[in-house]
């Protein structure tokens, strides 16, 4: 008998009355939200305008998805067109199946679309972004929970994941790889966040350091899945894939600092010019303001100065008729 376990969800959609809330798009949808709001405060404190992050993202996340699912069905291409299997599930993308490799690559097609369109570097805009995308695989791997998929070789750890009988699955207790990889992302976040403050990383450094973290945890991860996946030499393609992109982001990495090292001054043109305007006008406000505080004033002295003259003038008075009539009754 288990002791300790993760138990899975009985059902991966929740129905809202006639509408159905699918676990894994909501994970998916949650991690996009997460992924723009982080990447826009980093932008901005990098000299960015607001809003720039999230108009890019209109360009990159349709690709990304795009990407991702074309990864999943070539790579997994058996699951829908092989004998016995229907081509209209490659279309079903909310019953899982979104390959990162993909994502990234296609999803970096339409950033650089959305850069160009707004005159702004990419890899400037990806060293902002890259902590919220680990972030928003991180709340995406928890879709795998809701389906009950990717998970990793049969265990009795206390933290095992339970998995019930279905399609394509035998009940038992597994490795949460889902749970492995969403601990990761969060920790490459950190280490990016942390590195970039350090060494103030740019030209797309940030970045690269997020795919190569990345890609050293998922190789191990993936080790442990036991799904059905190709192999090259023994080893999962996604293990390959890993390895190879790790490799080119560390030469990346070395290979950027040496040609363009530093940090991008200006990430977008006029920004600056927009905030020193803002500035300016808050200061013109407060300027405004000055003289009518100054006028009051005058205006508070002018009223004290009449107000002396006229009690001035009633002492005056005053002393004349109790001059005045001192003297009659004298005389």
């Amino acid at each position: 008998m288990d002791l300790a376990y993760i138990p899975s969800p009985s059902t991966g959609v929740i129905n809202l009355g006639p509408i159905p809330l699918r676990g894994y798009a909501f994970c998916i949808i949650i991690g996009v939200f997460l992924a723009v709001w982080f990447g826009n405060k980093r932008w901005i404190a990098r000299g960015g305008r607001a809003g720039t992050v999230a108009d890019i993202a209109v360009w990159a996340v349709p690709f990304g998805l795009v990407g991702g699912r074309l990864y999943h069905v070539i790579t997994d291409y058996q699951l829908y067109f092989s004998e016995g299997e229907n081509w209209v599930d490659a279309f079903k993308i909310w019953q899982g199946g979104l390959g990162i490799w993909g994502a990234i690559a296609l999803g970096a097609v339409g950033a650089w679309i959305g850069c160009r369109r707004r005159g702004i570097p990419l890899p400037a805009w990806a060293d902002a972004l890259a902590p919220g995308i680990a972030l928003a695989q991180a709340c995406g791997r928890w879709g795998n929970w809701f389906n009950q998929e990717l998970y990793g070789k049969p265990t009795d750890v206390p933290w095992a994941l339970k998995i019930s009988e279905g399609p394509n699955r035998v009940a038992g207790t597994y490795h949460p790889t889902f749970l492995y990889e969403s601990l990761w992302c969060i920790g490459v976040a950190v280490l990016v966040i942390w590195a970039d403050r350090r060494f103030k990383l740019g030209h797309g450094r940030a970045f690269a350091l997020y795919v190569a973290s990345y890609c050293a945890g998922r190789a191990w991860i993936e080790y442990m899945r036991v799904d059905e996946a190709h192999h090259i030499l023994g080893l999962r393609l996604n293990v390959w894939t890993a390895l190879i992109v790790f490799v080119l982001a560390v030469l990346y990495m070395v290979i950027s600092a040496k040609v363009r090292p530093g940090r991008e001054e200006i990430v977008e043109p006029g920004a600056a010019e927009d905030e020193a305007a803002a500035s300016g006008a808050e200061k013109a406000k407060d300027g405004a303001a000055a003289p009518d505080a100054t006028a009051e004033a005058d205006r508070a002295a002018g009223d004290g100065a009449a107000e002396v003259p006229e009690k001035s003038g009633s002492a005056e008075a005053e002393a004349a008729k109790s001059g005045t009539a001192e003297a009659a009754k004298n005389g």
